[in-house]
């Protein structure tokens, strides 16, 4: 919860009273995901140690602002960042409305944007509206941050929570893990609407009310605004945010191999846990819903009274004493439309066979991972748990969702997909590997640029408005996105080959139409 909300809040208004005014003084990393920001009173950036210092981690798998009291900065292995910044006063600190961001705002309109949003967080130096640089460079599409657009308002007042049914995802997104867990430990999902929009105001209480508790959740500490088990207390957020930088750093390799697994055996158990309440509530809506052998029974029972050409007809339920209005296919006659929904109701069974075996399946799984938990919290030592790890299966960890979607730009235009390249390396992924010779693949002429492919869908034809937005995001991620005009080759993923002496990104157009378009995001 170092990166929540509600915690970063209360964290960069403190900020704000500390550094406005101030100067910054330096800027650098000397590790590759840590960026250290020194600031001091205008005059004195001369003396080696500053008053305020900024440390960001931005790892993948860990995001954590701290504060150090000195910092020793290197003789070598480190670079300046963000030079534009140096020796500019510190404006303000803003927040950004229900969204885990916030900006450090200095003279000339510059703001360096912090971004921390899990394993996509970053640093981003923005002048005006436009971003100038980027402290991890990879994450492209951070080229295309509007701070404009960051405030979320939210109505979160008791008609919208009524109108949601008492969904507090859509209204508080912003609450987290660390708050969800807490109010399924309330019975949430089983509270009345009173009951929840009481417990929604409870953790408003405590969000708001600035205390902020370091507990241990699966041998990792954990930053949190819920006093629930709290091992420590804090009541400024600066010394909570080291006090949990600190707690982690001092984790062992032990502890945090083992925090590791049982976190992924959770999320596994959560995920299957889901899927497996999912389906008892399909199967109770089928069970509720009217048969549809049910509805066949009726219409034979009343096809004297079904008009030709109907597209609807109300009978007579003599399973339940009351009218039921049937839907039918007006191209098809009574007796032909009972004989659709007799196979409706053949398939619905099968589909029940196949519910229940699943169902039989995951619930196998959910007692397997639960004497998984209890077999690895047991261990004692790194020795064991490495052994376990292999002889189970367990060493081989998720595999990252490699799908197109999570890959590559993606964009959805009339019902087709198109994706969009990120780089040279990656544009030979997306045209070699991600892309079937039926898809359309463009790219903007002569100049380097993203490859763009549109997927195929079977029986369809690329619909011209689509082809069009596909060249326009074409041009844009090309260097002739300032131009008024830019020609993009179109052509079938099948005339698209590449040879070995081609450098990445590099391909072969065997055949191909150009259209002229208006470079457009």
């Amino acid at each position: 919860m170092q990166s929540n909300y509600y915690f970063l809040r209360q964290l960069s208004a403190e900020l704000g009273k500390r550094l406005t005014g101030m100067v910054l003084a330096e800027c650098f990393s000397q590790e590759k995901d840590e960026l250290v920001i020194g600031f001091c009173e205008d005059g004195k950036q001369w003396r080696k140690r500053r008053d305020v210092y900024v440390r960001a981690t931005i790892r993948p798998d860990f995001v954590a602002l701290s504060f150090p009291d000195d910092f020793r900065r290197a003789g070598k292995n480190t670079v300046d960042l963000f030079s534009e910044l140096v020796d500019k006063p510190v404006t303000g600190v803003r927040q950004f409305l229900n969204e885990r961001a916030f900006s450090i705002d200095f003279d000339e309109d510059l703001h360096l944007v912090f971004k921390l949003f899990g394993n996509r967080s970053n640093l981003v130096l923005v002048q005006g509206t436009e971003v100038t640089d980027l402290f991890h460079n990879k994450l492209v599409t951070d080229e295309q941050l509007d701070i404009r657009t960051l405030d979320r308002p939210l109505n979160q007042s008791r008609e919208a929570f009524e109108a949601v049914s008492g969904d507090w995802r859509k209204l508080f997104p912003t609450f987290g893990k660390d708050i969800s867990a807490w109010l399924d430990r309330k019975g949430y999902r089983t509270a009345s609407l009173d009951e929840r929009w009481a417990l929604v105001q409870q953790v408003l209480g405590f969000v708001d009310n600035p205390v902020y508790y370091i507990k241990t959740v699966d041998y990792q500490p954990v930053l949190t605004l819920i006093p629930d088990d709290a091992e420590k207390s804090f009541t400024d957020p600066v010394e909570a945010a080291n006090g949990f930088y600190y707690a982690y750093s001092r984790i062992n390799v032990f502890d945090r191999e083992k925090g590791q697994i049982v976190r992924l055996l959770q999320k596994r158990k959560q995920k299957t846990q889901q899927y497996v309440d999912a389906v008892y509530e399909k199967l109770d809506e089928m069970e509720k819903a009217v048969k549809h052998e049910e509805i066949g029974h009726i219409l034979m029972a009343n096809l004297h009274q079904i008009p030709e050409r109907a597209e609807s007809v109300e009978l007579y339920d003599f399973y339940r004493d009351v009218p039921l209005k049937i839907k039918l296919k007006p191209d098809l006659s009574p007796q032909r439309n009972a004989e659709s929904y007799y196979r409706k109701a053949k398939n619905e069974k099968i589909e029940v066979e196949h519910l229940m075996e699943n169902l039989t399946a995951r619930e196998k799984e959910l007692t397997g991972y639960d004497e998984q938990i209890e077999k690895v919290e047991a261990l004692e030592t790194l020795k064991e748990l490495r052994k376990y790890l292999k002889t189970s299966g367990l060493d081989k960890m998720e595999k990252p969702d490699v799908s197109a979607a999570t890959l590559f730009k993606r964009y959805e235009y009339q019902g087709f997909e198109i994706f969009v390249g990120k780089n040279a390396k990656n544009n030979d992924l997306l045209t070699q590997r991600y892309t079937r010779k039926e898809d359309l693949w463009l790219h903007a002429r002569d100049v380097t640029g993203s490859h763009v492919i549109i997927r195929h869908q079977p029986g369809k034809k690329f619909p011209n408005p689509v082809i069009e937005k596909a060249a326009k995001l074409a041009a844009y991620y090309s260097k002739r996105r300032n131009d008024s005009l830019c020609p993009v080759i179109v052509t079938p993923k099948k005339y698209v080959r590449k040879t070995r002496d081609l450098l990445e990104g590099q391909v072969i157009v065997d055949k191909e139409e150009v259209v002229l378009v208006e470079p457009a995001p």
